[in-house]
């Protein structure tokens, strides 16, 4: 990694498949949903209450709808990219009914350029949408900074092995029909990268762990479709503008059968979901012990007995 972002995602064209996709959304948000149940849970083992918090990259509100209120929020402000997603969220309100005891302001901002004044936020959360951030780390520091002292950060963001079957099958594609292969499909994050970004962003205390999502689709062409309408469509800025040939894609699905198909005829699409928590420094927060300042065993800890090993450590 370096310290200069490069621009690999064109900002404007993601902007453009969240306005596209906002319409509909709600019959694609499935994904999206199932990882914001999992951040909320995450946010659940946390004792302490957030009345004022920040979901980056709020989509149509779906995050909000499965907090119900856990965490002690009270005031969620909810800051999308997309002008039209944030439209579709107070449609869905009016449909749905808008999350009692929560007051939602909503702001039309991008998470690379905050408006955000220091130390605003108890609470910062995002939901799958940093991944398409050019400059992640500059994004992460802005965050740090909008948090109040002791703030917390939580993120899920899409991580390396997301779709690595579509992207072979594409590829393979690609180069036997066209003579030649373009990126197709986003690339993403990697689950080592996240704990040295957070430090280098300020965070103190981060963690970072992953899950992996499988999820089975009747054939490639139906997964792609599902791409189109989370707003997960490719924005690479060196990607092919031209329209994909038919007959690739039909060739990418048989491959995808061929490759990664289940007995039934079903294929699975692998999504890996990064998640990010750490938090904004503060002087009452733990620090770690030095080596050799532990009261207590890891054995004791976990309940069982310590049993010697008869190997010592090397000196020096």
């Amino acid at each position: 990694m370096t310290d200069q972002p490069h621009t690999v995602f064109d900002r404007a064209t993601v902007r453009r498949h969240r306005d596209r996709a906002a319409r509909t959304f709600a019959r694609y948000e499935f994904l999206t949903a199932e990882v914001a149940d999992r951040l909320a849970d995450r946010l659940d083992d946390v004792r302490r209450a957030f009345p004022c918090a920040l979901d980056l990259g709020a989509r149509d509100g779906t995050l909000a709808r499965t907090l119900q209120g856990r965490g002690g929020i009270e005031t969620l402000v909810e800051s999308e990219l997309s002008g039209a997603m944030a439209n579709a969220a107070r449609r869905r309100d009016r449909a749905e009914g808008a999350v009692a005891g929560l007051h939602r302001p909503r702001v039309i901002a991008d998470e690379e350029v905050l408006p955000f004044a220091d130390k605003t936020f108890d609470l910062v959360l995002s939901n799958v949408s940093l991944h398409w951030a050019n400059d992640l780390p500059g994004a992460l520091l802005q965050i740090n900074h909008a948090l109040k002292p002791d703030g917390l950060f939580l993120a899920t963001l899409f991580g390396g092995a997301t779709l690595y079957e579509l992207r072979t099958c594409l590829m393979q594609a690609e180069e036997e029909i066209e003579g030649g292969a373009g990126p197709r499909v986003s690339p993403f994050a990697q689950n080592q990268d996240g704990a040295e970004l957070l430090q280098r962003a300020g965070f103190a205390l981060p963690v970072t762990d992953i899950d992996t999502l499988s999820v089975t689709y009747p054939d490639a062409l139906k997964l792609m479709d599902d791409l189109r309408g989370m707003g997960e469509s490719n924005a690479v800025r060196e990607r092919r503008k031209a329209w994909t040939r038919r007959e690739t894609l039909v060739h990418a699905a048989q491959l995808y059968e061929e490759q990664f198909g289940n007995a039934d005829g079903t294929v699975p699409a692998t999504f890996e979901v990064i998640y990010l928590t750490a938090w904004r420094p503060d002087a009452s927060q733990p620090l770690p012990l030095r080596p050799g300042e532990a009261h207590n065993s890891l054995a004791e800890a976990l309940g069982t007995d310590e049993v010697p090993t008869g190997i010592k450590a090397r000196p020096g």
